[in-house]
């Protein structure tokens, strides 16, 4: 009888008493708080994806949003403007950029553009940017042509690089630009703008320079006069030359080239008429009979 009627244990049992522990813990706790929503919403989210129908929608609807976002007035570009350039390179920016305006800033790939825009041979750099007034600003920093090259395929503009700025049809459209011709004259344009500025007191009568062998230059003069550089040191021989011609007159002689190839063995060469007077002088100084 005592048995039947003895009271239950009121303590817990041990795994009522484990989970009331677990419940105390905080990161359990947190678990519960955040973990067990953010599991239900994506389980919600991924069946509900799941749905073609669903999915189309939601790409529909963030694609208008998008449109409707970039079509809005304060994005929209209205025009172009080119500054820097000459009005030749302006209008092939403008043919190489063909922009159906107005056009969404976002629709811009400003550095595809500037590659684009720097493409062009006379370009030497380019930014683009879209100012304010919703304009498609292009900045250009034009290479600047220092010499006429002349090659197999004509009249060229160089930079001061030897980078092409564009063709030159007509040598007398650009008089104040010294001339260079032959093969690889394009790469040492550093060294002929050297020599010009040395030739400045022969540039009365200075035609050009050529380059031999993509080796080395000569110097062309008028009445089809010459001086012929070495490979090395080349203005300081065409320096020697030219006060040699200040002190006696050098190049006012009937002389056809002045050869300074070999440093030690510089060589002057005479016009036919000059040595037949030259051998008609010996002859006489000789007493030989004149023909």
């Amino acid at each position: 009888m005592s048995q039947m009627n003895a009271r239950p244990d009121p303590a817990p049992s041990r795994l009522k008493y484990r989970m009331e522990r677990l419940m105390l813990t905080p990161l359990f706790r947190l678990l519960l708080r955040f973990g067990v929503p953010c599991l239900v919403t994506f389980g919600a989210a991924s069946w509900w994806l799941s749905v073609e129908g669903n999915r189309q929608m939601l790409f529909d609807t963030y694609a208008d949003l998008r449109s409707q976002v970039e079509s809005r007035p304060e994005f929209m570009v209205n025009m172009m403007a080119v500054d820097g350039a000459s009005d030749l390179v302006a209008d092939g920016i403008r043919q190489m950029l063909p922009l159906d305006f107005p056009i969404s800033s976002f629709d811009l790939d400003l550095e595809a553009m500037r590659e684009t825009v720097v493409s062009l041979d006379p370009v030497k750099s380019a930014r683009l940017y879209v100012r304010q007034g919703n304009v498609l600003q292009v900045d250009v920093v034009e290479r600047v042509p220092v010499v006429l090259w002349r090659n197999t395929q004509g009249l060229q503009l160089l930079d001061n690089e030897g980078v092409l700025v564009g063709p030159a049809f007509v040598r007398a459209d650009w008089p104040e630009l010294p001339l260079i011709v032959g093969d690889g004259a394009n790469t040492q344009v550093v060294e002929a703008l050297e020599l010009v500025t040395a030739a400045e007191p022969l540039s009365s009568r200075f035609r050009g320079l050529v380059r031999m062998g993509e080796r080395r230059w000569d110097v062309v003069l008028d009445r089809n006069q010459r001086i012929l550089l070495p490979e090395t040191d080349a203005v300081q021989a065409l320096e020697r030359v030219i006060a040699m011609d200040q002190a006696v007159d050098m190049l006012e002689r009937d002389l056809t080239a002045v050869d300074l190839r070999l440093p030690n063995r510089p060589t002057l060469r005479m016009t036919n008429g000059a040595v037949q007077e030259l051998l008609r002088i010996r002859a006489i100084e000789a007493g030989e009979p004149l023909e």
